[in-house]
C-alpha cells in the first residue's frame, strides 16, 4: 500500500503542468552560481566551530556568524537563551515582508547543533575532492544553513526577497532537546501557528542517486524500563521464594517488545540495557554502569530506548502495548516503564503534497529529474515534526545532500548546495506571490 501512495503521488508531481522561468527566477539561479565559493567559505567557517548540543558556547557562536548574515539580510535578529531548559539557545529571524502583504507567511527551520560534543575526534571540516567535503554537521545540517543563507540571498540580489514575509528559527537543540518542551519548543510553536507553510533545512533525500521530496516524516519518543527483584544466591533462582531474577524479567519484556510490537512505520530500539546487583544510567544518560557476581541473582535491570511512529495516535497505541506487556511479570520480579516527552511525528498531508508538487514544476523548469515523495520510513524525527500539526503544509530535506550522518566521517556534496539553494529560493519567490 505504500509503494502504491508513493507512485500514484509521483505520478501527480511528473504531471504538474510547466511555467517558465521569469527574469527574477533566472536573476536567482546567476546569483547561486556566482556565490559557489561564498556558501563552501561560510559551509567551513560554520563546520570549524564546534557546537555540540552540550557545547553551550559553541552553539552561542554558531548562533553570532548566523545571525551576522541574517542581519545583513534584513532580518530582525534576536538570540534566544534557554538557560531553563538546560540549553545554548535559538536564533528567531524575522522578515516581514511589506504593508500590506497577502502571500503566504513562510516558516524556515533549521538547526544549529550537531551530535559531535568537544570531546569527540571529529572536530574539523576537510575537503576531500571538487565535490566533496567531510566535518562534523556538514550535511546535518550546517549545509542546510548554508542553503538557506544562498537562497535568500539570491531572492535579495533579485530584489524579491523585500517582497516575503519569512520567520526563521533555528534551534539549538535539535540533536538533544531541553526539556521541558514548553519552554524549548515555544518559539517554534508560536512561529509555526503564524506560518502557512514551513520548510525545514535538513538534509536532501537520496535514494539510489535519486532525490527525493520529503513531506512527511516520524516523531520520537524516549522509553526507560525498570525491573526489580529478589537478590540471592544464585542457587536459589526460579526457586518460589526468590523468583526469576531482574535480569530474566528485562529479557522477557524485551523479547516481547521485539515480537509483539511491530507494524507498519513503527521502529523502537534498545540503546543501553545495565543490569545486576546494582545498576544505574551516568549523570548524563549516555550510558550506564552494574555491578554484581556470577552467584548472585540480579535485584535490578535498566533499559533505555526509543521509538518512532508517524502519527501521535499511533504512537499512543504503542504505548498501550509496552505497558501491557511490562505488566505481566514473572514470579518474583516487578517492572515499570516511563516516557519522555513525545515528539510527534508528521503524517504526509494534501498541504504538503501540494508544495513537492510545485518543487517538481520548479524543477522541470531548471531541467532537474522530478523527485519521488521519499517513504517516510526513511526519515526519523525533527523539529518540524512537533510543528507540522499547525501548518498547512511543510516539506522536509531542504538542505544539502550528503552521508554519514551523526558519525566520524560525515560527507557533503558540495554540487547539491547550489541546487538546492536555487530550488529553494524560487519555491519562496513563489509562495511570496500566493494568496495566504
Amino acid at each position: 500500500m505504500r509503494k502504491l501512495l508513493v507512485a500514484a503521488a509521483f505520478a501527480v508531481c511528473t504531471a504538474a503542468p510547466a511555467m517558465a522561468l521569469d527574469k527574477a527566477e533566472k536573476t536567482m539561479i546567476a546569483t547561486v552560481d556566482k556565490e559557489t565559493a561564498y556558501g563552501e567559505a561560510l559551509l567551513e567557517k560554520l563546520v570549524n566551530v564546534n557546537s555540540g548540543t552540550m557545547n553551550l558556547a559553541g552553539v552561542e557562536d554558531v548562533g553570532k556568524m548566523m545571525r551576522t548574515e541574517l542581519e545583513d539580510l534584513g532580518f530582525t535578529v534576536r538570540w534566544v537563551p534557554m538557560a531553563a531548559a538546560k540549553r545554548s539557545g535559538h536564533i528567531v529571524a524575522e522578515h516581514p515582508g511589506p504593508k500590506g502583504y497577502k502571500g503566504r507567511k513562510m516558516l524556515l527551520i533549521g538547526h544549529i547543533d550537531t551530535v559531535f560534543e568537544p570531546s569527540s575526534p571529529f572536530q574539523a571540516y576537510k575537503k576531500l575532492s571538487a565535490d566533496t567535503a567531510e566535518g562534523p554537521g556538514v550535511n546535518d545540517m550546517k549545509g542546510g544553513l548554508v542553503v538557506m543563507v544562498q537562497a535568500l540571498r539570491a531572492m535579495k540580489a533579485a530584489g524579491k526577497l523585500k517582497d516575503a514575509n519569512i520567520t526563521i528559527v533555528l534551534t539549538g537543540d535539535e540533536e538533544r532537546g531541553g526539556q521541558p518542551k514548553e519552554i524549548s519548543r515555544a518559539d517554534l510553536v508560536a512561529a509555526a501557528e503564524w506560518a502557512d507553510v514551513a520548510l525545514e533545512f535538513e538534509s536532501l533525500a537520496r535514494v539510489d542517486g535519486v532525490d527525493h521530496g520529503s513531506i512527511s516524516r516520524r516523531g520520537g519518543t524516549g522509553w526507560t524500563l525498570k525491573t526489580t527483584a529478589r537478590s540471592g544466591h544464585s542457587s536459589q533462582i526460579f526457586s518460589e521464594r526468590l523468583g526469576d531474577g531482574a535480569v530474566y524479567e528485562l529479557a522477557r519484556i524485551l523479547a516481547a517488545f521485539r515480537t509483539e510490537l511491530p507494524e507498519p512505520y513503527l521502529t523502537f530500539n534498545v540503546g543501553v540495557a545495565v543490569a545486576g546487583a546494582t545498576a544505574e544510567f551516568n549523570a548524563d544518560d549516555t550510558g550506564g554502569s552494574a555491578t554484581g557476581k556470577s552467584n548472585i541473582i540480579p535485584e535490578v535491570g535498566l533499559a533505555r530506548g526509543d521509538m518512532r511512529t508517524l502519527t501521535i495516535e499511533q504512537a499512543e497505541g504503542v504505548k498501550a502495548k509496552m505497558k501491557a506487556i511490562v505488566a505481566k511479570h514473572l514470579p518474583g520480579t516487578s517492572a515499570e516503564i516511563t516516557f519522555s516527552e513525545s515528539g510527534p511525528g508528521m503524517p504526509p498531508t494534501e498541504g504538503s503534497r501540494a508544495l513537492l508538487t510545485k518543487l517538481n514544476v520548479i524543477n522541470k523548469e531548471m531541467g532537474l529529474a522530478a523527485m519521488p515523495e521519499l517513504d517516510p520510513m526513511l526519515r526519523g524525527g525533527g523539529d518540524i515534526s512537533g510543528v507540522a500539526h499547525l501548518i498547512d503544509g511543510g516539506l522536509v530535506g531542504v538542505g544539502a545532500a550528503g552521508e554519514g550522518s551523526h558519525a566520524p566521517g560525515e560527507t557533503v556534496d558540495l554540487k547539491s548546495l547550489p541546487i538546492q539553494a536555487k530550488r529553494a529560493a524560487i519555491m519562496m519567490y513563489r509562495l511570496s506571490k500566493e494568496k495566504s
